[in-house]
Protein backbone atom coordinates (compact mmCIF):
# COMPACT_ATOMS: atom_id res chain seq x y z
CA UNK A 1 0.00 0.00 0.00
CA UNK A 2 2.81 2.45 0.70
CA UNK A 3 3.35 2.91 -2.99
CA UNK A 4 0.37 4.45 -3.40
CA UNK A 5 0.76 8.17 -3.73
CA UNK A 6 -1.79 11.31 -2.81
CA UNK A 7 -1.35 14.46 -4.01
CA UNK A 8 -2.27 17.39 -1.63
CA UNK A 9 -3.39 20.67 -3.91
CA UNK A 10 -2.02 22.40 -1.03
CA UNK A 11 -0.33 21.35 2.62
CA UNK A 12 -2.88 20.17 5.12
CA UNK A 13 -2.57 19.88 9.05
CA UNK A 14 -0.04 17.76 10.25
CA UNK A 15 -2.19 15.54 12.15
CA UNK A 16 -3.87 14.66 8.65
CA UNK A 17 -0.70 13.67 7.10
CA UNK A 18 -0.22 11.48 10.19
CA UNK A 19 -2.97 9.39 9.04
CA UNK A 20 -2.16 8.32 5.25
CA UNK A 21 1.83 8.18 6.28
CA UNK A 22 1.66 4.26 6.49
CA UNK A 23 -0.22 3.85 2.55
CA UNK A 24 0.85 6.31 0.85
CA UNK A 25 3.72 9.13 -0.29
CA UNK A 26 2.50 12.64 0.04
CA UNK A 27 3.03 15.11 -2.51
CA UNK A 28 2.35 17.96 -2.62
CA UNK A 29 1.80 20.57 -5.49
CA UNK A 30 4.24 23.64 -5.71
CA UNK A 31 1.71 25.66 -7.38
CA UNK A 32 -1.80 25.35 -8.39
CA UNK A 33 -2.09 25.86 -12.16
CA UNK A 34 -3.84 24.28 -14.29
CA UNK A 35 -0.49 22.98 -15.83
CA UNK A 36 0.88 21.97 -12.66
CA UNK A 37 -1.83 19.93 -11.10
CA UNK A 38 -2.50 17.82 -14.48
CA UNK A 39 1.03 17.34 -14.17
CA UNK A 40 1.58 16.37 -10.75
CA UNK A 41 -1.88 13.94 -11.02
CA UNK A 42 0.05 11.39 -13.07
CA UNK A 43 1.37 9.29 -10.47
CA UNK A 44 -1.40 10.41 -8.02
CA UNK A 45 -4.22 7.64 -7.55
CA UNK A 46 -5.91 9.75 -4.66
CA UNK A 47 -6.20 13.87 -4.80
CA UNK A 48 -7.09 16.31 -1.53
CA UNK A 49 -8.45 19.27 -2.81
CA UNK A 50 -8.16 22.80 -2.08
CA UNK A 51 -7.66 24.61 -5.03
CA UNK A 52 -9.68 24.25 -7.97
CA UNK A 53 -8.87 21.26 -10.19
CA UNK A 54 -8.91 21.76 -14.35
CA UNK A 55 -11.63 20.16 -15.37
CA UNK A 56 -10.24 17.55 -17.13
CA UNK A 57 -7.68 16.96 -14.43
CA UNK A 58 -8.72 13.04 -14.90
CA UNK A 59 -7.83 12.61 -18.84
CA UNK A 60 -4.24 13.32 -16.78
CA UNK A 61 -4.66 11.12 -14.01
CA UNK A 62 -4.51 7.45 -14.77
CA UNK A 63 -4.50 6.36 -11.49
CA UNK A 64 -6.60 8.26 -9.74
CA UNK A 65 -9.11 6.16 -7.52
CA UNK A 66 -11.04 8.98 -5.33
CA UNK A 67 -10.59 12.68 -4.93
CA UNK A 68 -11.93 14.49 -1.17
CA UNK A 69 -12.57 18.11 -0.70
CA UNK A 70 -10.98 19.54 2.11
CA UNK A 71 -14.14 21.28 2.73
CA UNK A 72 -17.38 21.15 1.81
CA UNK A 73 -17.88 23.12 -1.59
CA UNK A 74 -17.95 20.86 -4.84
CA UNK A 75 -17.28 23.42 -6.92
CA UNK A 76 -13.05 22.85 -6.96
CA UNK A 77 -13.89 19.12 -8.21
CA UNK A 78 -15.24 18.06 -11.41
CA UNK A 79 -18.15 15.21 -10.10
CA UNK A 80 -19.90 14.83 -13.16
CA UNK A 81 -16.41 13.46 -14.54
CA UNK A 82 -14.83 11.88 -12.05
CA UNK A 83 -18.34 9.81 -11.87
CA UNK A 84 -18.19 8.94 -15.43
CA UNK A 85 -14.63 7.72 -14.95
CA UNK A 86 -15.78 5.44 -11.45
CA UNK A 87 -13.74 7.73 -9.62
CA UNK A 88 -15.07 8.36 -5.80
CA UNK A 89 -15.86 11.91 -4.99
CA UNK A 90 -16.22 12.88 -0.98
CA UNK A 91 -16.29 15.81 1.14
CA UNK A 92 -16.79 16.73 4.91
CA UNK A 93 -20.14 18.27 5.74
CA UNK A 94 -20.01 20.47 8.75
CA UNK A 95 -16.09 20.65 9.94
CA UNK A 96 -15.98 24.11 8.88
CA UNK A 97 -19.91 25.17 9.95
CA UNK A 98 -18.95 27.05 13.44
CA UNK A 99 -15.97 28.69 11.75
CA UNK A 100 -18.15 30.24 8.80
CA UNK A 101 -21.22 31.40 11.19
CA UNK A 102 -19.06 33.20 13.54
CA UNK A 103 -17.34 34.59 10.51
CA UNK A 104 -20.53 35.63 9.71
CA UNK A 105 -21.22 37.47 12.79
CA UNK A 106 -18.48 39.35 13.12
CA UNK A 107 -19.01 41.03 9.72
CA UNK A 108 -22.14 41.64 11.33
CA UNK A 109 -21.20 43.26 14.11
CA UNK A 110 -18.26 45.31 12.44
CA UNK A 111 -21.34 46.50 9.87
CA UNK A 112 -23.57 47.40 12.16
CA UNK A 113 -21.90 48.47 15.62
CA UNK A 114 -17.97 49.04 14.31
CA UNK A 115 -15.89 48.34 17.76
CA UNK A 116 -12.97 48.79 16.13
CA UNK A 117 -13.77 52.68 15.15
CA UNK A 118 -14.59 53.57 18.45
CA UNK A 119 -11.45 52.18 19.41
CA UNK A 120 -9.33 54.29 16.73
CA UNK A 121 -11.12 57.52 17.10
CA UNK A 122 -10.58 57.34 20.58
CA UNK A 123 -7.03 57.34 20.45
CA UNK A 124 -6.70 60.02 17.23
CA UNK A 125 -9.73 62.38 17.83
CA UNK A 126 -10.63 62.06 21.65
CA UNK A 127 -13.70 61.16 23.93
CA UNK A 128 -16.43 63.18 22.78
CA UNK A 129 -15.67 62.49 18.90
CA UNK A 130 -15.84 58.96 19.70
CA UNK A 131 -19.09 58.44 21.68
CA UNK A 132 -21.18 60.19 18.69
CA UNK A 133 -20.49 57.49 16.43
CA UNK A 134 -22.39 55.46 18.61
CA UNK A 135 -25.59 57.70 17.88
CA UNK A 136 -25.11 56.20 14.30
CA UNK A 137 -24.83 52.58 15.33
CA UNK A 138 -27.90 49.94 15.09
CA UNK A 139 -28.40 47.20 16.85
CA UNK A 140 -28.49 43.52 15.90
CA UNK A 141 -31.43 42.12 17.65
CA UNK A 142 -34.00 44.32 16.31
CA UNK A 143 -33.71 43.43 12.49
CA UNK A 144 -34.85 40.45 10.11
CA UNK A 145 -31.75 38.15 8.77
CA UNK A 146 -32.70 36.25 5.84
CA UNK A 147 -30.31 33.48 4.87
CA UNK A 148 -30.25 31.92 0.54
CA UNK A 149 -28.98 28.70 1.22
CA UNK A 150 -30.26 27.07 4.78
CA UNK A 151 -27.74 24.10 4.65
CA UNK A 152 -25.28 23.29 7.68
CA UNK A 153 -24.01 26.95 7.40
CA UNK A 154 -27.18 28.10 7.39
CA UNK A 155 -28.60 26.53 9.93
CA UNK A 156 -25.91 27.30 12.18
CA UNK A 157 -26.42 30.92 11.53
CA UNK A 158 -29.85 30.99 11.61
CA UNK A 159 -29.49 29.07 14.91
CA UNK A 160 -27.59 31.67 16.28
CA UNK A 161 -29.38 34.92 15.04
CA UNK A 162 -32.51 33.48 16.48
CA UNK A 163 -31.21 32.18 19.87
CA UNK A 164 -28.39 34.01 20.49
CA UNK A 165 -29.54 37.48 19.43
CA UNK A 166 -33.17 37.06 19.28
CA UNK A 167 -33.38 38.00 15.83
CA UNK A 168 -36.63 37.12 13.51
CA UNK A 169 -34.69 34.98 10.72
CA UNK A 170 -36.23 34.60 7.06
CA UNK A 171 -34.77 32.19 4.60
CA UNK A 172 -34.66 30.62 1.26
CA UNK A 173 -33.31 26.99 0.22
CA UNK A 174 -33.00 24.99 -2.77
CA UNK A 175 -34.83 22.10 -0.41
CA UNK A 176 -38.31 23.75 0.07
CA UNK A 177 -40.03 22.40 3.26
CA UNK A 178 -36.65 21.78 5.24
CA UNK A 179 -36.06 24.79 7.41
CA UNK A 180 -35.27 24.90 11.16
CA UNK A 181 -38.23 25.20 13.15
CA UNK A 182 -36.97 28.83 14.06
CA UNK A 183 -36.86 29.78 10.13
CA UNK A 184 -39.65 31.41 8.34
CA UNK A 185 -39.50 30.33 4.64
CA UNK A 186 -39.64 33.10 2.00
CA UNK A 187 -39.48 33.97 -1.57
CA UNK A 188 -36.16 35.31 -2.69
CA UNK A 189 -37.84 38.16 -3.67
CA UNK A 190 -39.59 38.85 -0.31
CA UNK A 191 -36.05 37.86 1.40
CA UNK A 192 -34.21 40.84 -0.12
CA UNK A 193 -36.64 43.37 0.23
CA UNK A 194 -37.64 42.20 3.81
CA UNK A 195 -34.11 41.34 5.48
CA UNK A 196 -32.01 43.83 7.34
CA UNK A 197 -29.13 41.56 6.89
CA UNK A 198 -28.69 39.21 3.58
CA UNK A 199 -27.04 36.32 3.94
CA UNK A 200 -25.71 34.32 0.77
CA UNK A 201 -24.26 30.85 2.20
CA UNK A 202 -25.79 28.68 -0.80
CA UNK A 203 -24.02 26.63 -3.04
CA UNK A 204 -22.77 27.86 -6.27
CA UNK A 205 -25.47 26.16 -9.39
CA UNK A 206 -26.38 27.30 -12.59
CA UNK A 207 -29.56 27.91 -10.47
CA UNK A 208 -27.80 30.32 -7.78
CA UNK A 209 -25.44 32.37 -9.96
CA UNK A 210 -26.16 35.97 -10.23
CA UNK A 211 -28.78 35.33 -7.75
CA UNK A 212 -28.27 38.72 -6.03
CA UNK A 213 -28.80 40.43 -9.12
CA UNK A 214 -29.25 44.46 -9.33
CA UNK A 215 -33.12 44.31 -8.72
CA UNK A 216 -33.18 42.26 -5.91
CA UNK A 217 -30.14 44.63 -4.62
CA UNK A 218 -32.14 47.65 -5.50
CA UNK A 219 -35.23 46.40 -3.11
CA UNK A 220 -32.82 45.73 -0.18
CA UNK A 221 -33.55 48.63 2.52
CA UNK A 222 -31.21 51.29 2.53
CA UNK A 223 -30.27 50.58 6.04
CA UNK A 224 -29.33 46.71 5.20
CA UNK A 225 -26.79 45.20 4.65
CA UNK A 226 -25.18 41.83 2.37
CA UNK A 227 -22.79 39.24 3.85
CA UNK A 228 -21.00 36.61 0.84
CA UNK A 229 -19.81 33.37 2.44
CA UNK A 230 -20.75 31.63 -0.42
CA UNK A 231 -19.10 32.11 -3.82
CA UNK A 232 -17.88 34.93 -5.78
CA UNK A 233 -20.58 34.43 -8.88
CA UNK A 234 -23.88 34.37 -7.04
CA UNK A 235 -23.36 37.95 -6.63
CA UNK A 236 -23.67 40.46 -9.38
CA UNK A 237 -20.36 42.69 -8.21
CA UNK A 238 -21.75 45.44 -10.53
CA UNK A 239 -25.29 45.89 -9.30
CA UNK A 240 -23.46 45.48 -5.68
CA UNK A 241 -20.96 48.39 -6.12
CA UNK A 242 -23.22 50.88 -7.78
CA UNK A 243 -25.80 49.95 -4.49
CA UNK A 244 -22.75 50.92 -2.12
CA UNK A 245 -21.19 53.82 -3.93
CA UNK A 246 -25.23 55.72 -4.18
CA UNK A 247 -25.36 54.70 -0.49
CA UNK A 248 -28.63 52.41 -0.97
CA UNK A 249 -27.68 49.89 1.05
CA UNK A 250 -25.78 50.28 4.25
CA UNK A 251 -23.03 48.21 3.36
CA UNK A 252 -21.06 44.31 2.67
CA UNK A 253 -19.21 42.20 3.60
CA UNK A 254 -17.75 39.88 0.25
CA UNK A 255 -15.35 37.10 1.83
CA UNK A 256 -15.30 35.63 -2.02
CA UNK A 257 -14.96 37.04 -4.97
CA UNK A 258 -15.66 35.93 -9.04
CA UNK A 259 -11.26 36.02 -9.44
CA UNK A 260 -9.29 34.78 -6.81
CA UNK A 261 -6.76 36.11 -5.63
CA UNK A 262 -8.43 39.78 -5.92
CA UNK A 263 -6.29 41.92 -8.46
CA UNK A 264 -4.30 44.87 -6.82
CA UNK A 265 -6.23 46.65 -9.29
CA UNK A 266 -9.88 45.35 -8.69
CA UNK A 267 -12.50 48.34 -8.24
CA UNK A 268 -14.15 46.64 -5.17
CA UNK A 269 -10.90 47.66 -3.59
CA UNK A 270 -11.70 51.22 -3.76
CA UNK A 271 -15.43 50.67 -3.06
CA UNK A 272 -17.12 52.78 0.17
CA UNK A 273 -19.08 50.85 2.74
CA UNK A 274 -17.09 47.47 2.05
CA UNK A 275 -15.44 44.76 4.01
CA UNK A 276 -12.80 42.35 2.28
CA UNK A 277 -11.42 39.39 3.88
CA UNK A 278 -9.30 37.19 1.25
CA UNK A 279 -12.04 33.72 1.40
CA UNK A 280 -11.14 33.12 4.78
CA UNK A 281 -14.54 32.36 6.62
CA UNK A 282 -13.98 28.90 6.97
CA UNK A 283 -9.98 28.75 8.16
CA UNK A 284 -9.51 28.98 11.52
CA UNK A 285 -6.53 27.00 13.32
CA UNK A 286 -9.24 24.36 14.33
CA UNK A 287 -11.25 23.60 11.72
CA UNK A 288 -8.07 23.60 9.40
CA UNK A 289 -7.55 20.48 11.56
CA UNK A 290 -10.44 19.31 11.40
CA UNK A 291 -10.69 19.56 7.60
CA UNK A 292 -7.11 18.02 7.35
CA UNK A 293 -8.11 14.74 9.54
CA UNK A 294 -11.21 14.61 8.34
CA UNK A 295 -10.36 14.45 4.57
CA UNK A 296 -7.10 11.59 4.85
CA UNK A 297 -9.37 9.75 6.80
CA UNK A 298 -12.17 9.38 4.04
CA UNK A 299 -9.02 9.14 1.35
CA UNK A 300 -7.48 6.58 3.78
CA UNK A 301 -10.98 4.44 3.25
CA UNK A 302 -10.72 5.23 -0.40
CA UNK A 303 -7.39 3.96 -0.89
CA UNK A 304 -8.43 0.66 1.05
CA UNK A 305 -10.94 -0.03 -0.97
CA UNK A 306 -13.68 1.19 1.72
CA UNK A 307 -16.38 3.38 1.11
CA UNK A 308 -16.17 6.96 1.91
CA UNK A 309 -18.21 7.97 5.07
CA UNK A 310 -19.42 11.10 2.53
CA UNK A 311 -19.86 9.58 -0.86
CA UNK A 312 -21.03 12.40 -2.72
CA UNK A 313 -20.93 10.14 -5.70
CA UNK A 314 -21.90 6.66 -4.93
CA UNK A 315 -22.98 5.88 -8.52
CA UNK A 316 -19.31 5.90 -9.69
CA UNK A 317 -18.80 2.56 -8.29
CA UNK A 318 -20.79 1.15 -11.62
CA UNK A 319 -19.50 3.45 -13.95
CA UNK A 320 -16.36 3.87 -16.22
CA UNK A 321 -15.18 0.72 -14.40
CA UNK A 322 -13.30 -0.36 -18.21
CA UNK A 323 -13.32 3.19 -19.61
CA UNK A 324 -9.90 4.04 -20.90
CA UNK A 325 -8.50 7.15 -18.90
CA UNK A 326 -5.41 9.52 -18.46
CA UNK A 327 -2.19 9.52 -20.81
CA UNK A 328 0.34 7.08 -20.68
Amino acid sequence: MADQSVLLTNPIHPDGEAILKDVATLVVAPDTTPETLRRMARDADGIIVRAKLPEDILDHAPRVKGMVRHGVGLDFIPVSSATRHGVAVANLPGTNTNAVAEFVFASLLRLKRDHARFDTTLRARGWAEARAIADETEEISSGTMGIVGVGAVGSRIAHIAANGFGMRVIGSSRRSGHMPRFVEEVELDRLFSEADVVVLSCALTEETRGLANGRRISSMKPTSVLINVSRGAVVETEALMDALRQNRIAGAALDVFERQPLPDNDPLLDCPNLLLSPHVAAITATSMRAMSVGAAEEMRRILLGETPVNFVNPESRDAGKNAPRGEK
